[in-house]
């Protein structure tokens, strides 16, 4: 994500559990992380974050994205 696109944030509540998926507008590689819905909407957001640009960078590597 050097040239840093766009990033889609998908929030669903189940409960007491809070499912962030995080998609990238340029790959469409999706991630996902799950917490407690009772914490912070933020942090969860930038779990997803750090997990998407490590993901991305995996398949960079790997020869799967240019």
């Amino acid at each position: 994500m050097a040239d840093e696109s766009e990033v889609y944030f998908e929030i669903t509540v189940i409960g007491a559990s809070a499912k962030v998926a995080a998609v990238d507008a340029a790959t469409a590689i999706e991630v996902a992380v799950v917490g407690p819905a009772s914490g912070s909407l933020a942090d969860l957001k930038r779990l997803a974050l750090g997990k998407l640009k490590a993901r991305i960078a995996r398949e960079r590597r790997a020869g799967g994205i240019p």
